[in-house]
């Protein structure tokens, strides 16, 4: 799946600028947007930032052997946080797009016709940004997998956080790219078989990457 593009719409400001208080003020309000497609994103950029954490602990002196791996994690899960916070502002914005779409005129077939192409070009739009994010969180739970066997042990229950936060963003996107899919003719919703399949996989996935950790420290 391609990136989509943050569009002009997205709410103001970036959650990259909020405050945390404002965010959950504004998740609680009875408004259309932020709402779960957003949380997911931050999911995501949540487990980014705890996978660069760890990797950032794992720059001593005796870690030099594995220095080349780990500076490429870093690299790696930085702009995956950079990524995943600009589609938790795209989700806001494809969400908003769909509601516009949804009020336009039909009252001539002409209006109808254009009001229905709206409508379809949004609910895609809508679910290509969590299909987005599930890629993201596969990214990221590679990430972490990699990290695992080298990271600094002290902080290896933030890998195990990490994996379970990639799989709540992919969670929450299946979620939020069926209920789009469902308005959607199946020829544009064909696209988003591969992204729904994921989802399973990295559940698995993060899912056996806890258990690795669990065991880790249980150790």
């Amino acid at each position: 799946m391609s990136q989509p593009t943050v569009s002009p719409q997205q709410i103001a400001p970036s959650f990259a600028a909020v405050t945390i208080e404002d965010y959950l003020s504004e998740l609680a309000a009875k408004v259309p947007a932020p709402g779960g497609g957003a949380v997911a994103a931050l999911h995501a950029a949540q487990a980014a930032a705890l996978v660069a954490m760890v990797a950032r602990y794992t720059t001593r002196a005796k870690d030099a052997e594995h220095r080349p791996v780990v500076d490429r994690i870093i690299e790696a899960a930085d702009a995956a946080r950079t990524r995943s916070l600009a589609l938790a502002d795209a989700d806001a914005a494809a969400f908003t797009a769909v509601g516009t779409a949804y009020k336009l005129p039909k009252d001539t077939d002409a209006e109808r016709a254009a009001r229905t192409a709206a409508i379809n070009a949004s609910l895609v739009e809508a679910a290509r940004v969590p299909a987005a994010v599930v890629d993201e969180a596969d990214e990221i739970l590679s990430l972490a997998a990699e990290l695992l066997p080298v990271g600094n042990p002290n902080v290896v229950t933030d890998i195990g956080a990490a994996a379970d936060a990639a799989r709540a963003a992919a969670m929450s996107s299946q979620l939020n790219i069926e209920i789009n899919l469902g308005s959607l003719p199946a020829e544009l919703g064909d696209a988003f078989a591969e992204a729904l399949l994921r989802v399973e996989t990295v559940a698995a996935r993060a899912d056996a990457l806890h258990a690795d950790v669990l065991h880790a420290v249980r150790s």
